[in-house]
C-alpha cells in the first residue's frame, strides 16, 4: 500500500452531546485530507464514525467518563478512519446483520447502527486495544461506484 497521503486525529470526551461537534470535525478532516471527496463518500464517513461513537459512549461507557478518539487518513484510493477508546471490550464485526424483512415500525428501537456502520464503509476491522479498550477501523474508497461494484 503507498504512503499515507495526509492525516488527522481528535479525541473527544465520551459525552453524547459531543458527537455533532465530531461529525463536524471529520468533514472538516475529509475536505482538508482530500478536497475532491465526493459528498456521497464523506456523508458514509460521517455517518459510520457517528454510529461507531453514539454506541462506544452509550454501550461501551454507559455513562462513565472516557474519551474517543478518532484518525482519519487517506492511504491510496482510500479514507481510513481509526476509532480507539478505553471502554470495554467488544467487537461489532461478530454482531449479526438484523432482520431486515421485519418493518421498521415492528422493530424495536436502535440496533441499526453496525448496520449502517457496514453499509456506510467497505471494511470493518475490530482489535482491541493494548492495556484494554478497543481499535475500529474503517475503510472507504473513495471511488464514485456503488459498493456493490467497488
Amino acid at each position: 500500500m503507498a504512503d499515507v497521503a495526509a492525516s488527522w486525529h481528535a479525541r473527544i470526551p465520551a459525552d453524547l452531546t459531543r458527537v455533532a461537534e465530531l461529525r463536524s470535525l471529520v468533514r472538516s478532516a475529509v475536505d482538508a485530507i482530500d478536497p475532491e471527496t465526493d459528498d456521497e463518500c464523506q456523508a458514509d464517513l460521517v455517518q459510520a464514525v457517528d454510529e461507531a461513537a453514539t454506541n462506544t459512549i452509550m454501550h461501551g461507557y454507559r455513562g462513565t467518563s472516557g474519551w474517543v478518539d478518532v484518525a482519519v487518513e487517506r492511504v491510496a484510493d482510500r479514507l481510513i478512519i481509526t476509532l480507539e477508546d478505553d471502554a470495554p471490550t467488544f467487537d461489532p464485526t461478530v454482531v449479526p446483520e438484523p432482520d431486515l424483512s421485519v418493518p421498521p415500525d415492528a422493530r424495536r428501537p436502535g440496533g441499526m447502527g453496525i448496520h449502517l456502520i457496514r453499509a456506510s464503509t467497505d471494511a470493518l476491522h475490530h482489535s482491541p486495544r493494548s492495556g484494554g479498550g478497543n481499535i475500529l477501523t474503517m475503510t472507504r474508497r473513495l471511488d464514485r461506484r456503488p459498493k456493490e461494484e467497488r
